[in-house]
């Protein structure tokens, strides 16, 4: 099911990051890592960095034009054609939450982790990404409501350890203010882990904190 709903996403972006959407692509990936670290294809973080960049672009940036993200958008485009099941998926792909996460357990194929924002546990069932997590390290990706069920999305980041503090005293602002975004924070978390992974010399209290 999950490869279901990744081949969509793959279809829909063909679209919405094609030759017509070049620049917006260009402003897109300006804005994604600025001030993060190098963008650089030879990266062994390359394939993964892209993830969390399309997963991005397609869930939470608003096109130019558009004023809508590009799964908001995906049924506007007449050279877009879909499946009645595709129009379900699209409705479902809507629902999605972005989050940061804790591990608690793994049962079988089944993965419970903790929302941090939302201090609410569930269980992802049957996922194929079981291997990788680890109870000091907190994680963001995108999760996708199905039923009774959850699906991760392809943009995994990983915090280190010593960035727990840190990032469980922004969660806690976040909680107690409503009017702050918690997109803009999630970006920032993700600009300071590659920020760890290139500045290797620096401490990482220099990096995790609030003015970087």
């Amino acid at each position: 099911m999950t490869n279901e709903y990744h081949k969509l996403i793959d279809k829909i972006l063909q679209f919405f990051a094609g030759d017509q959407f070049q620049d917006e692509i260009r402003l897109a990936k300006r804005e994604f890592f600025e001030n993060s670290s190098v963008f650089d294809e030879t990266s062994s973080h390359f394939e993964l960095r892209m993830s969390q960049f399309f997963d991005w672009y397609f869930f939470t940036r608003k096109l130019r034009g558009y004023d809508c993200t590009p799964v908001e958008a995906a049924l506007l485009p007449r050279e877009l054609k879909y499946t009645p099941d595709e129009v379900n998926m699209i409705g479902i792909l809507k629902l999605h939450r972005n989050s940061i996460f804790e591990y608690v357990k793994t049962k079988g194929t089944d993965l419970c982790i903790k929302d941090l924002i939302t201090d609410k546990k569930i269980w992802v069932k049957e996922s194929p990404f079981l291997n990788g997590f680890s109870s000091v390290e907190l994680f963001q990706v995108r999760i996708v409501p199905i039923g009774d069920n959850y699906i991760f999305m392809r943009g995994f980041c990983f915090h280190p350890p010593e960035s727990r503090k840190f990032i469980l005293k922004e969660v806690k602002r976040h909680q107690k203010n409503a009017d702050l975004s918690v997109e803009k924070l999630l970006l920032k978390l993700v600009k300071m882990r590659y920020k760890y992974e290139q500045y290797k010399h620096v401490n990482i209290d220099m990096i995790y904190c609030e003015q970087p």
